[in-house]
């Protein structure tokens, strides 16, 4: 239940534990290694990872994905066995998509694309938070902690795939809300984060690059203490959610890489 209007919610914890109730639960029926399968396979699916494309080190996807190595390790092989993925020796060899991938081949795919109502929920969640934590950015910032968020920024324009830039945009994220300076802000915000997390899904780096051109814009904003460009940047960064998470997508229409 609610917690009644007069009683109050110390740093959101009471709405942090209703985002994990079961409103979400569609995919935590899944085993750490069904996850595994159903994202990538997805995301072979919809063309976010396309024939021939090398996928990262096994520890860099564990760390994306929040699984152990041993997990991702019997994913890669089992998404082989079904003939998404295939193995290649030397030099230019190592976990790439099959030229031929088989189409909706992994079962678990299932919970996450019924997934989409509650996920553009949890996106609507993060706008309203998102667009607080940049104004109070912009307010209270520091030189240091705007350094910061540039060097973030400028490591994800450096990130060799999918995976090295999600966790620097996980780190961003919750560097702005540090940067507020309101402690009790960063417990929701990240709550709703990693709610968000749990659908991740590979991109195409030039997508990235594109949400990371975003993050530099949010800086600039904060670091001239623009509050209302600030507001404004992130409005936007999440708003692209909706037009962009995969639960929005089909076959059709899938963001295609710039040229």
């Amino acid at each position: 239940m609610p917690a009644p209007l007069d009683v109050p919610d110390p740093g959101g914890k009471q709405a942090a534990a209703r985002l994990r109730g079961p409103a979400l639960n569609g995919i935590r029926r899944l085993s750490a290694l069904d996850t595994v399968r159903a994202r990538i396979a997805l995301a072979v699916d919809l063309g976010l990872l396309v024939p021939g494309e090398r996928l990262p080190a096994t520890g860099q996807i564990a760390q994306a994905l929040d699984v152990g190595e041993i997990t991702v390790r019997r994913a890669l092989v089992s998404l082989c066995e079904d003939g998404l993925l295939e193995r290649r020796r030397g030099r230019n060899g190592g976990t790439l998509v099959a030229e031929r991938p088989a189409r909706r081949a992994v079962e678990a795919m299932d919970a996450y694309r019924s997934a989409a109502a509650d996920v553009h929920r949890l996106i609507d969640h993060r706008l309203t938070l998102e667009c607080g934590i940049a104004y109070l950015a912009a307010v209270g910032a520091g030189d240091a902690e705007v350094d910061r968020l540039d060097r973030l920024v400028e490591e994800m324009d450096r990130a060799p795939s999918w995976a090295e830039f999600h966790s620097c945009d996980e780190r961003f994220h919750l560097a702005v809300a540090a940067a507020t300076g309101v402690d009790s802000a960063t417990e929701p915000y990240g709550a709703v984060l990693r709610e968000l997390y749990r659908y991740y899904l590979p991109y195409p780096l030039e997508t990235l690059r594109r949400s990371n051109d975003e993050h530099r814009a949010l800086v600039a904003a904060i670091r001239r203490r623009d509050l209302a460009a600030a507001a404004g940047v992130a409005r936007e960064h999440v708003v692209q959610l909706h037009r962009t998470m995969f639960v929005g997508l089909t076959e059709t229409n899938t963001p295609k890489p710039s040229a």
